[in-house]
Order: C-alpha cells, then sequence, then structure tokens
C-alpha cells in the first residue's frame, strides 16, 4: 500500500483547525523532530493565538447557567418553600430536591433567570452555586 501524501491546502486546513495549545505541541514535535527551533514563527504564531483567543472569548461566555444547593442551612423549611415556589414541585419531591443537592434546582436558565432564583434561595438562607 502506498502512503497516501497530504496536500499543503490539506496540511493547512489541518493546522486551521488545531487549538493553541495542539499547534504548540505540533510546532515542538516538529522541532524535535528535526532539529531545528521556530522561535521567530513561534512569538508571531504565540501573537496570533492570543489574539484569537481574545476573539473567541466573547463567544465563549456561558449564557445558560443551572442552580445547585450546597448547603441547606438553618432555615431548611424557608429554603424546601422556595424551592416549591420556583419549581412549582409538589412538597415531597421539593424536601428531595432540597436535601439531595444532587440536581439543580434550575437548569439552562439565562443569567438574569439563574441570579433572581440564586437570590431567592439565599434570602431564604441555601447557599448556591451556579455552574
Amino acid at each position: 500500500m502506498a502512503k497516501e501524501k497530504l496536500t499543503q491546502k490539506q496540511l493547512i486546513e489541518a493546522v486551521e483547525q488545531m487549538t493553541v495549545l495542539e499547534l504548540a505541541e505540533f510546532v515542538k514535535a516538529l522541532e524535535e523532530k528535526f532539529g531545528v527551533t521556530a522561535a521567530a514563527p513561534v512569538v508571531q504564531a504565540s501573537a496570533q493565538g492570543a489574539q484569537a483567543a481574545a476573539e473567541a472569548a466573547p463567544a465563549e461566555e456561558k449564557t445558560e447557567f443551572s442552580v445547585f444547593i450546597t448547603a441547606i442551612g438553618e432555615k431548611k423549611i424557608q429554603v424546601i418553600k422556595e424551592v416549591r415556589a420556583i419549581t412549582n414541585l409538589g412538597l415531597k419531591e421539593a424536601k428531595e430536591l432540597v436535601e439531595g443537592m444532587e440536581k439543580p434546582v434550575v437548569e439552562n436558565a439565562d443569567k438574569k433567570t439563574a441570579d433572581e432564583v440564586k437570590a431567592k434561595l439565599e434570602t431564604a438562607g441555601a447557599t448556591i452555586e451556579l455552574k
């Protein structure tokens, strides 16, 4: 079987798909394989990578949040009541949700809604974590 050669265009496309970390590892592997250094191109690639990371940062901003109870506090009944009001669950289900602390009270909520739920639960006495 003959080895299939990558065209220059295919290689460029493959490099374009790499993350900055993968690209740095690729350059390091090439340096080791061929005994060369790519000091100037690496600096340029790092600058381009930083610019690309800065441009990509807003796209990676989290838009959906889940609200988890991490501690109930002393006002367990108030927390259960608030969970019932937020989720429309029955008493038993809300109690299990509060005591279990494994499932989110609210899933995939926008930032505003998640902050509102967090504020309500913290007012009731719970400790909350947004994920």
